[in-house]
């Protein structure tokens, strides 16, 4: 099957009732996580926040809120004595404005990727069950498993960060600097997630063995996807569902390779 078919199939799949349910779940879940995190910061107010700072510059003396969170009042002091100076305050801003992507881009990645970890046999079930009733599924790994790739891949993205330091302020190349850390974590745990529901590890192992690249190529499309905001309210299903087919198709081809060795060696 040619990948264009697959993403057909993939988004014919998507926009079946029972996914469209199941789509439901990761608008809910990132509706309250954002709407906790914007009641939170509107108590105190992102324009306090500059009118601090610009207080400050003045040489006027800020009350801060004592009930303030601890982490608000060491960050409004720490930007106030900053900004005092040109240089420190540009590359203040530079900062703000390169961590405040990395951190909208980690929200994304890691929102989905949580999204994934619940909804992957729920999804994959329905596939199974409306395409490839007749392969057998065995997953692998332990419940421990995902907790420990998650720890692995974490500290690897951390280490590429740290690495990747020099290259953040080369314009262009910072954004690959930025975005490899959060692809690799992305890819690591996506893949797993879907292999290590549908396939024995050694099956696994088999057709890492031979499609890595592809595997690889549909694991970046879809982290590319999941940088759009609007649509990764959605799009964590329709990652499932792509990958899941992939894996699927693999999964048949190896079986009738396995049952066609099986007939042979009864005919010897």
């Amino acid at each position: 099957m040619l990948e264009g078919e697959v993403i057909i199939l993939s988004i014919k799949d998507f926009f079946t009732k029972p996914m469209l349910k199941i789509a439901l779940l990761p608008l809910v879940f990132t509706l309250i996580i954002m709407l906790v995190m914007f009641y939170t910061a509107a108590g105190y107010g992102f324009d306090s926040l500059q009118i601090y700072i610009e207080q400050t510059q003045n040489g006027q003396n800020v009350m801060i809120d004592e009930e303030a969170p601890f982490y608000f009042i060491w960050i409004t002091s720490l930007m106030a004595f900053l900004f005092k100076y040109s240089i420190t305050s540009w590359l203040v801003g530079f900062l703000i404005y390169t961590v405040g992507t990395i951190f909208i881009m980690m929200f994304s990645v890691f929102l989905t990727v949580i999204i994934i970890g619940f909804l992957t046999p729920t999804i994959l079930n329905v596939l199974h069950k409306r395409h490839y009733s007749h392969i057998q599924t065995n997953g692998f790994g332990s419940f421990l498993s995902p907790v420990l790739i998650a720890i692995k891949s974490f500290i690897v993205m951390v280490l590429l960060f740290i690495l990747f330091i020099p290259l953040y302020f080369i314009p262009f190349i910072n954004l690959l600097a930025i975005n490899l850390p959060f692809y690799y974590f992305f890819h690591k745990m996506l893949n797993y997630d879907v292999a290590s529901t549908l396939l024995t590890e050694q099956e696994y192992r088999y057709i890492h063995s031979k499609k890595a690249n592809t595997f690889r190529f549909r694991t970046l499309l879809l982290y590319f996807l999941s940088m759009i905001p609007s649509l990764m309210l959605f799009s964590a299903v329709f990652f499932i569902i792509y990958l899941g087919h992939g894996y699927f198709i693999e999964l048949e081809k190896l079986k009738k390779v396995e049952d066609k060795n099986k007939l042979i060696e009864q005919d010897l």
